[in-house]
């Protein structure tokens, strides 16, 4: 299941307050800049900062 692209246009990363992006596979939500990953389950992110995992080094690479 797949995030409605209008719903991405809104939300902002709770910490950086910045937009997030779509991870490749879609399951993902990604702030860049306060390097935080949301999980998307059942097509609702789960915009939680204590349910969020860092980002990993490999993940910031292959998103530039």
């Amino acid at each position: 299941m797949t995030i409605d692209k209008e719903l991405l246009d809104i939300l902002a990363c709770p910490v950086s307050k910045k937009p997030l992006e779509l991870s490749e596979d879609g399951n993902f939500l990604v702030c860049k800049d306060s390097k935080l990953v949301y999980k998307i389950q059942d097509g609702i992110p789960i915009m939680l900062v204590d349910e969020a995992r860092p980002l990993e080094d490999k993940e910031i690479e292959k998103a530039r």
